[in-house]
Order: C-alpha cells, then sequence, then structure tokens
C-alpha cells in the first residue's frame, strides 16, 4: 500500500473504500465474464462455472404428501419431515439439527456418513417414528457433485472447509446408503439428490411459478436456474424445450476484481487458488478478510488493539453483530477500545460487507440477463442463508446494484428470503422422483 494513505485511520479507510468498490462498470465487466463462463460450462468447455445438470425440474405445485429430507450444509446437518398439500403449500412438520463435528469434516468418509446415519437415527428416535416401515429420503448435498441421475452424483471436490478422505469422485448417495444399512437402517432409499441451491430454487417454485433462480448467501454460496436443455450441450438428450434446472457452482467463478487482502487470504487456504467469488463473497471468508485488514492497520500504528492474530477468529457473525451496533470486543477479551477504534472497525466491517453484497447483486443480474436479456418478465430470486437473512443492510446492498444495472426495471426482480429452503426443496424433489417411480 502506497504509504501516503497510511497517516491516518480516515485515509486508510477512504483508500480500503476503493479498494473493495464495485462500481457499475465492474458489474458490467462481471456480467460479460459470467455468460463467457457459463456458455462455457454449459458446452462442456473449460470454465469456472461447472453448470452441473441437476436431473430436475421446477415443480407443477401439485406434487402431495409426507417426504423426509436430509440437508448436509456447511457446518450442520439437517433431518426434516415436510407435508405437502398439492395445492402449493409445504410444511415444514418436524426438525433436528445436528452440527458436524470436526472429526467428521476432516476425517474419513466412513467416519462422515456414519455420523450422518447417526443423526437420522436420531431424528427418527426423537420424532418417535417406525424404524421399519419403507420410506423415501431426498439428500441435499451441498458440495459441487457431477451429477449422472435423479438419485446418483460423484462428489467433484470438497467446499467450505470439508477435507474428509475418500470421498471425492464417489458417489455419495452409495455412501449414504451403506452407511444406513451399517446402521440397521436399510428401510430407507435415498430417492434423489440435490444441491442446496437447487432446492431452494423449488422449494419456493412450488408456490410461484415466478421464481426462476436460486441462491445460497450463507457460510458458502452458490446459485442455479432453469435451463432449455437445448442450451445445455454437454447434456446430450431430445426434448429441446424442456428445461431442466443447472447448479452453476458460481462460488468458482474466478474472473472478479482482487486486492491484497485477498490474495493473502487465498493464499494461506487449504484450496488456494480456488472458489474465488466464494471468498469474497461468502460467510465462511468475510470476517478473515476484516481481521486481515484491521491486523494491518494494527502493524501501522492506526489501531490501538493487541488482539485479532488468530486467523479466522474474528467471524462474520461479528462483523453482523458491529453492524448492528452491539460489541464484538469482549469475546476479544479487550475491555478498553477507544470511540474511534471502534468507528473504524465498523467502517472496515461496512466496507467488506457491501462488496460482498454487490458482487452478489452482479452475479445476480448476470443469471436474469441470460435468462431475459431485456427484462420482459418478472423474477422471483429464492434466497437461503445466514448472510442475506441476517447481515444487516445485505439484501439492501445487492437491491442497490440491481438498480444501478437496469434502472426501474430492476423492480420486476423480487429477492425473497425462503428459510429452511434446501430442505423442504429436497423434500418436494423426492415427491417429483417418487411420482416419476410410479
Amino acid at each position: 500500500m502506497n504509504k501516503d494513505f497510511a497517516h491516518t485511520p480516515d485515509r486508510f479507510l477512504s483508500h480500503l473504500e476503493s479498494l473493495f468498490s464495485v462500481t457499475l462498470q465492474d458489474a458490467r465487466e462481471i456480467m460479460f465474464h459470467f455468460h463467457e463462463e457459463m456458455r462455457r460450462g454449459l458446452a462442456g468447455e473449460r470454465s469456472s462455472l461447472k453448470m452441473i445438470p441437476s436431473f430436475v425440474s421446477r415443480p407443477k405445485g401439485t406434487e402431495k404428501g409426507n417426504f423426509l429430507a436430509l440437508d448436509l450444509g456447511g457446518t450442520n446437518i439437517r433431518v426434516l419431515a415436510v407435508e405437502l398439500d398439492g395445492k402449493g403449500n409445504a410444511t415444514l412438520a418436524a426438525v433436528s439439527r445436528f452440527v458436524i463435528s470436526h472429526e467428521a469434516m476432516g476425517g474419513s468418509g466412513d467416519t462422515l456418513f456414519n455420523f450422518i446415519a447417526d443423526c437420522i437415527q436420531s431424528f427418527f428416535r426423537e420424532q418417535h417414528l417406525g424404524m421399519q416401515q419403507a420410506c423415501d429420503l431426498a439428500f441435499t448435498f451441498s458440495f459441487p457433485v457431477e451429477q449422472r441421475s435423479i438419485a446418483s452424483g460423484k462428489l467433484i471436490c470438497w467446499t467450505k472447509g470439508f477435507t474428509t478422505s475418500g470421498v471425492e469422485g464417489r458417489d455419495v448417495v452409495a455412501l449414504l446408503a451403506e452407511a444406513l444399512q451399517r446402521k440397521d437402517m436399510g428401510f430407507i432409499h435415498v430417492a434423489a439428490l440435490a444441491n442446496d441451491t437447487v432446492g431452494t430454487l423449488v422449494a419456493k417454485s412450488y408456490a410461484d411459478p415466478d421464481c426462476d433462480m436460486g441462491v445460497i448467501l450463507g457460510t458458502g454460496t452458490n446459485a442455479c436456474y432453469p435451463e432449455k436443455i437445448a442450451r445445455i450441450l454437454k447434456y446430450h438428450c431430445s426434448g429441446a424445450s424442456a428445461e431442466m434446472i443447472v447448479n452453476m457452482e458460481w462460488g468458482g467463478f474466478d474472473k472478479l476484481k482482487t486486492n491484497r487482502y485477498d490474495q493473502v487470504l487465498d493464499r494461506a487456504s487449504h484450496n488456494s487458488g480456488l472458489q474465488q467469488l466464494e471468498k469474497m463473497v461468502s460467510g465462511m471468508y468475510l470476517g478473515e478478510i476484516a481481521r486481515l485488514v484491521i491486523v494491518e492497520m494494527i502493524e501501522k500504528g492506526l489501531l490501538s488493539l493487541p488482539a485479532f492474530s488468530e486467523a479466522y477468529a474474528l467471524t462474520t457473525e461479528h462483523l453482523s453483530n458491529t453492524a448492528q451496533g452491539q460489541d464484538l470486543f469482549s469475546d476479544f477479551g479487550l475491555a478498553h477500545v477507544s470511540a474511534a477504534d471502534r468507528q473504524t472497525i465498523r467502517e472496515i466491517c461496512r466496507i467488506v460487507s457491501t462488496r460482498s453484497a454487490r458482487i452478489a447483486g452482479a452475479a445476480i443480474a448476470a443469471v436474469i440477463a441470460w435468462m431475459d436479456a431485456d427484462l420482459e418478465s418478472s423474477h422471483t430470486v429464492a434466497i437461503d442463508g445466514a448472510l442475506f437473512e441476517k447481515y444487516p443492510g445485505f439484501n439492501n446492498n445487492m437491491t442497490d446494484m440491481l438498480l444501478d444495472v437496469f434502472g426501474d426495471r430492476a423492480k420486476r426482480i423480487k429477492l425473497y428470503l425462503v428459510k429452511d429452503g434446501s430442505g423442504i426443496g429436497s423434500a418436494i424433489i423426492g415427491a417429483v422422483a417418487a411420482s416419476a417411480r410410479r
């Protein structure tokens, strides 16, 4: 950094603002490169957007019955029972949540899938469900998977901090089925495999036919949308007028303008050179980006704080709490922090989170423009994840970016929070798969 900017905190922050800005011109460049990468990915060419066929189309809204879903997310597992009334209404009848242990995240594949099976078993016990009645289970697996059918898919690579061995390149549905057998739960049939983003889109589109995009903005980030099968050149199938939801895996998009903090974070990560958009947008990384800025300001004597030396000690939840006016310093054993330092750190958090939201907004704009270049139709974007739900101002910053790009036409785009969307959507996908087998 040019030392001219290091004389005062205000000058440093002014320069920081420019480093993290996402202008309208930046957004247009993001959209251009997004479309290029989407085209390449759909054609099976080398691309930072994997554009994975999901073998799922949007539901009709008439699917009906009781269905089970398993949702493996960033750091939690949820087992859900969902009731569909056939009229576009989905009710979450029961849910159990489990925190994934560090051993499961970083151990062997058998350890992870045995843990998952244990969670399902606990759900059955908590809900007093019979343990021998045959039932279908839809599996939401929130990682890049190469799907070959509605109920099979090989893990391409781990993301979100997972390093579990013996799973990459293997069918995760088969691994789950084997674990269920080991736990004497072979009566459960894994009927469908879905990405959490696809589940979120399906959950909202069950009741809203305008919903044509699903987005995750939480620990990780991803998006999906319905694509005409004729445009998925790498997928050879008849029925040119039909559509299929495509899982973009947009966290891997690598055509963004990075700064030195992004580069330091990337070099220190276990997947250096990968997941560029995710490292600039998702909740797993925003706290660490802010911490890197804080550490540099401490080293330059622009902040009078002794802490923040431990990597990832500052979380996105800390940033969110700061935006709400809460005190994050007690978590670091700091009792006496000046008002000026508090304000400086609030500004750092604002700058980092605003960039995240504006990149997410630009990426959404790219997908909407791909589907509807002139924005002639209404579009509902179903969004799940704590960043969108809980971070103050995140939604507004995304909306501002859409307004920058589309002007008044942006009013045709609705950003809609879909809580528990991935799990409920997975159950709907399971319903579609079950009806197709009958």
